[in-house]
């Protein structure tokens, strides 16, 4: 068993690169171990394919320097926040065991988001429960709830209620988005069919948004995250 510091639990491969990477990359540095888990293979996107994003979140995945990255392939756009999908999500929380899980904002843009958002929350509840029985490898898991959830905010504007400062890490942060070239700005497939965020103006929005996060902490760059339980800490000190 890999046991994981912090766990991602994204819906499509990018999403985590998208909302988290910068953190990710800071605690990866600070030797943490990191994985991230993506719910499904994005194959409903209008461009690329399921195979080619299998090969960009690998590739995303080595410059953000993870331990692990699976694929639950839960259904793109059809997957639910029910039995046959918590167990999935469980199981996978059982196997890493992580302190820390991130995963999607409440609600966003993309109607996938916010229903992940909440499997995620469930699972997370539901994998604390020793009579929920999961087995990996045919083998018994033992059961498992993290110490945190925290959610990552995306395409819509939500109050963060903690921002991380990721301004060293920010040239990797776009780096591991620019390797879904299938799915953002790339000039080499300027003959696909182009979306929101293949546009060449969608870097300077996520920029734009990691800039007005770093500026609220007084750092250049940072990620916001929300939490559905209030936060504490142990030393005014290390708040900003």
């Amino acid at each position: 068993m890999l046991k994981l510091d912090i766990l991602v639990i994204a819906v499509h491969p990018d999403d985590a690169e998208l909302g988290c990477s910068g953190t990710i990359l800071k605690h990866v540095a600070l030797g943490h171990k990191v994985g991230i888990v993506d719910l499904t293979m994005g194959e409903l996107g209008s461009r690329g394919s399921a195979e080619i994003r299998m090969r960009e979140a690998a590739a995303a995945a080595e410059i953000m320097g993870l331990d692990v990255r699976e694929n639950l392939q839960l259904a793109d756009g059809f997957f639910q926040n029910d039995q046959e999908h918590q167990l999935k999500v469980i199981s996978a929380i059982r196997k890493y065991q992580p302190d820390i899980v991130i995963t999607n904002a409440y609600h966003d843009r993309h109607p996938d988001h916010g229903r992940a958002s909440e499997l995620v929350v469930t699972s997370a509840f539901l994998s604390g429960l020793r009579k929920i029985e999961t087995y990996a490898d045919g083998v018994l898991q033992n059961e498992w709830r993290p110490n945190l959830l925290l959610h990552f905010i995306q395409d819509v504007y939500i109050k963060p209620d903690i921002i991380v400062d990721i301004t060293p890490h920010w040239d990797k942060k776009i780096a591991s988005i620019q390797a879904y070239g299938s799915q953002f700005y790339n000039p080499a497939w300027e003959e696909e069919h182009q979306t929101y965020i293949s546009s060449a103006e969608f870097y300077p929005i996520v920029e734009s948004r990691a800039r007005e996060f770093g500026k609220i902490i007084g750092s250049k760059y940072g990620e916001g995250f929300l939490s559905k339980r209030i936060l504490g800490v142990d030393n005014l000190f290390n708040l900003r």
